[in-house]
């Protein structure tokens, strides 16, 4: 669902437990409210683009990490608990000073690596039907819309991800977040989005970012975009 105030409200008191079909991979396992779900495709699914190394790292290391951390503070702030991530997300600023900055880094992370692992696939088609036409409408062309999403994400000093998000009446934009923050924080609908952390592409990639986004458009799975295009419409959509 879309991040605004009527829909936190009725979400604060439930927990985010998503439950999802047996998979290829397993994750590894987690205590507490948060989970690492595994992969729906094998770490070498996406060779030669991003290597299987890469992928082990990304998603049992790094993503596991944000997950990690915020099962460990969970155990003593007990909102953490007790509401979905993506309402955490965007009552960021009314949440404890003492567990804000580990929502901010570490629930941020969660949320835009599930969301990164799911907009992913092999064999992901083209984009088509509502979705191909709100590309069409608001930047003229598949093409064009990976071509600035490429030059926002080379511009992005340092680390961040870059996102197609849904604003207003189903319109798409692009801009970037720095480190693991997240559109969700200031109430926006997140798309799509591409990892440019330097863990994301550096065994293949080194410094060469612009290869990595480039490449990375091989691996983009449009039938799991073109699903959340219509979740947001239909106001389902959370991270």
């Amino acid at each position: 669902m879309s991040v605004n105030r009527r829909n936190l409200v009725v979400g604060s008191a439930a927990i985010a437990v998503g439950t999802l079909a047996p998979r290829v991979v397993r994750a590894q396992s987690a205590t507490g409210p948060f989970k690492l779900e595994p992969l729906d495709y094998a770490y070498s699914a996406f060779a030669p683009y991003i290597d299987k190394k890469t992928m082990e790292i990304h998603h049992d290391l790094h993503h596991q990490t944000y997950v990690t951390n915020l099962n460990n503070a969970a155990r003593d702030n007990a909102v953490l608990a007790s509401m979905p991530l993506h309402d955490l997300l965007g009552w960021l600023g009314q949440l404890p000073e003492s567990i804000r900055a580990i929502v901010r880094n570490n629930g941020g992370g969660h949320a835009n690596h599930s969301m990164f692992w799911e907009i992913m696939g092999p064999g992901g088609g083209s984009p088509d039907g509502e979705l191909l036409a709100a590309i069409s409408r608001d930047f003229g062309a598949v093409e064009i819309l990976q071509s600035r999403f490429n030059e926002a994400g080379l511009r992005l000093f340092g680390s961040g991800w870059v996102f197609v998000t849904i604003i207003g009446d189903g319109r798409l934009a692009i801009e970037t977040r720095p480190n693991q923050d997240t559109p969700i924080m200031d109430g926006g609908r997140v798309l799509f989005g591409n990892d440019v952390w330097e863990h994301a592409y550096y065994l293949n990639y080194q410094n060469r970012r612009a290869d990595y986004l480039k490449a990375w458009w091989n691996t983009v799975n449009w039938r799991a975009i073109a699903n959340r295009y219509a979740a947001a419409k239909a106001g389902a959509l959370t991270i």
